[in-house]
């Protein structure tokens, strides 16, 4: 259940369905990201989702294998996008595409915990190229 509770979370990050994602977040949901921060709370994930999905409209997260001990799943696979510029919105030199895992803990049928392990810096090389 917990597994399907988690695919569900990504099939609505790749949806860019903030709601939904809203819905499967704890309260006290926690996401961190590949540098390590923190952000706690689901109304201030909701509004970095909103945020996020508005420079990378396109993001999705593809999964390869998924590893699961008790409420703890980690996923392995791919994560990509195309970052928005104010003047072009879908350039392909802006797209990206890089591997990432991700390990996730369900408490109560909610998404608690969000992590995610990636190497962002192609995304940020791009992101200053268009500053």
């Amino acid at each position: 259940m917990d597994l399907k509770i988690v695919l569900d979370f990504i099939e609505s990050i790749n949806s860019a369905n903030i709601d939904r994602l809203y819905e499967l977040m704890s309260n006290d949901h926690e996401f961190i990201d590949s540098r390590g921060n923190s952000m706690v709370g689901n109304d201030h994930m909701k509004k970095a989702w909103m945020g996020y999905f508005d420079l990378f409209s396109d993001y999705k997260i593809e999964i390869t294998d998924t590893l699961q001990n008790d409420s703890v799943i980690v996923l392995l696979g791919y994560a990509s996008g195309t970052y928005k510029t104010n003047t072009n919105h879908a350039d392909k030199a802006n797209h990206w595409k890089v591997p990432a895992s991700w390990k996730a803990i369900v408490v109560d049928k909610k998404i608690k915990l969000w992590q995610v392990y990636a190497d962002n810096s192609v995304v940020i090389e791009i992101i200053n190229k268009n500053k």
